[in-house]
């Protein structure tokens, strides 16, 4: 029986009268409209799995050779204090740092030849959200209406709507460098209605074991459900009202507005995939009782009970509130925020790479264990990555010119290599991949190709990507 979910504006426009001749066929065999609509507009669905994505950024830049690309025989101003290992792939190795992720290479697709021209983390920051190297502006924040979409919008307009909970979600918060909201974390030109659920942890102490109450999906306590279902009938006369009087693109954002509040708020399965006290304490405590290992966890949560994309922001609070970007490890002549100055005391701290490595393989073995890797698409990757030169603090400063993402699930194969850097991980070799080179991969794994468009304001259509995927990958 064919869905009757509506097709959006940009699959009706492209679906011609042969598409239309082949979704017939494809009914006869079972499929459904949304699963159609991807088929027509796929590039080659053949490998492509994804119906979930965890979309993991790194602030600040991880180092490229002290995790995913390890240069054992460089110089040791190069290659750095830190030894590599082998994985589990005969031929892969890994930095020491991550040994139990080291473990799961096996579902693992490691591309080592990410770069773009920048080294602010600004501009990298903006490269690596949109998916997109080369912006219409240079100015990474804040987000505007023009912008275009970020990844989990986009999905959202292609595939529709997810029932119970929202298409896209940020744990535990958006990503800001102090009062900066960078681009990228909004549904740009395709408006509110596509935004993502923000999620709001207070901005303190990332290694204190968190809850995560999401407050705003509770209606206040005064009010019961009767009257929320009152208000919700009332709402909707004053809308229908508002809509003949008044029609203009202003209320209607207000309109989506309260229409996604209303619907998280009265969804009981909302709530409870956000309920981490639903865990074991022995999974809560698999993937660390810290900001992080409790993101991972939701994350998982969250794309189990049908959350589309959730995009996972990593970054340091103090106890204090003070805030560092702890991928970012240059070293200083004092203490950073965390308590520690010299550039090999950041990475090995507990807030860096001890903690990535327990919650990131956990999430990897415990989507594996659920059968939930194959549908869901797990991506790993900071703006940039660290230079080969070791500096006086022992840290390694921005380098945009060659860097390294993970990738799992999604029909991604594990255990591989992509690309290739030069001795010192400094250049790349061959197959080089740009961020919206990676953009286009996420899209490529739904089964979505470049060119699939979307509408803009005024009803032109733009491409959702302006890169190519990996195809090898899958």
């Amino acid at each position: 029986m064919l869905s009757l979910m509506p097709l959006s504006p940009a699959n009706q426009r492209r679906l011609n009268r042969r598409d239309l001749l082949r979704l017939g066929g494809m009914a006869a065999m079972g499929f459904s409209l949304p699963e159609q609509v991807r088929a027509a507009n796929s590039q080659d669905s053949s490998h492509a799995t994804a119906k979930n994505c965890i979309y993991i950024f790194l602030c600040g830049g991880p180092s490229q050779l002290d995790m995913w690309d390890p240069k054992p025989q460089a110089p040791i101003q190069i290659r750095g204090p830190f030894n590599d290992i082998p994985t589990s792939v005969p031929g892969i190795r890994f930095g020491e740092l991550i040994p139990k992720t080291a473990q799961n290479a096996d579902k693992l697709a490691v591309v080592r030849s990410m770069h773009h021209d920048s080294n602010s983390h600004d501009i990298g920051i903006m490269y690596t959200l949109l998916a997109d190297s080369k912006p219409p502006s240079r100015r990474a924040y804040p987000p505007v209406r023009s912008d275009h979409p970020g990844l989990g919008a986009i999905l959202h307009n292609l595939l529709g709507p997810t029932a119970d909970v929202p298409a896209w979600v940020t744990v535990p918060r958006p990503f800001t460098t102090g009062e900066r909201f960078y681009k990228g974390q909004t549904a740009g030109f395709l408006g509110p209605k596509y935004d993502g659920f923000h999620m709001n942890e207070e901005k303190k102490d990332s290694l204190a074991f968190k809850e995560f109450q999401v407050d705003t999906l509770r209606p206040p306590s005064e009010v019961s459900e009767q009257r929320f279902s009152s208000r919700k009938t009332l709402f909707a006369q004053l809308d229908n009202l508002a809509e003949q009087e008044f029609d203009s693109a202003p209320t209607d954002a207000v309109r989506q507005n309260y229409e996604k509040a209303f619907s998280m708020i009265s969804s009981n399965g909302a709530r409870r995939a956000f309920d981490l006290s639903r865990e074991a304490d022995s999974m809560r405590d698999r993937y660390g009782r810290n900001e992080y290992g409790q993101s991972f966890l939701l994350a998982r949560r969250l794309v189990e009970a049908g959350v589309r994309m959730v995009n996972v922001f990593w970054t340091f609070y103090g106890p204090d509130g003070c805030q560092f970007n702890l991928w970012d490890n240059h070293g200083s002549d004092k203490k950073v925020c965390g308590g520690y100055n010299k550039g090999l005391d950041m990475l090995t701290a507990p807030y860096c790479c001890p903690s990535f490595d327990q919650g990131f393989s956990a999430l990897l073995e415990d989507l594996d264990d659920r059968s939930l890797l194959d549908d869901t698409l797990v991506v790993a990757v900071g703006e940039f990555g660290r230079t080969p030169k070791i500096n006086k603090w022992t840290g390694r400063d921005h380098w945009c010119s060659c860097y390294s993402t993970v990738l799992a699930g999604g029909g991604v194969q594990g255990g591989q290599v992509y690309g290739a850097s030069d001795a010192q991980a400094a250049y790349v070799k061959n197959s080089p991949v740009t961020p919206e080179d990676l953009g286009a991969t996420v899209l490529h794994a739904f089964g979505f190709s470049p060119d699939t468009a979307i509408n803009d304001p005024t009803n032109r259509p733009v491409r959702i990507s302006k890169g190519n995927p990996i195809v090898k990958l899958f």
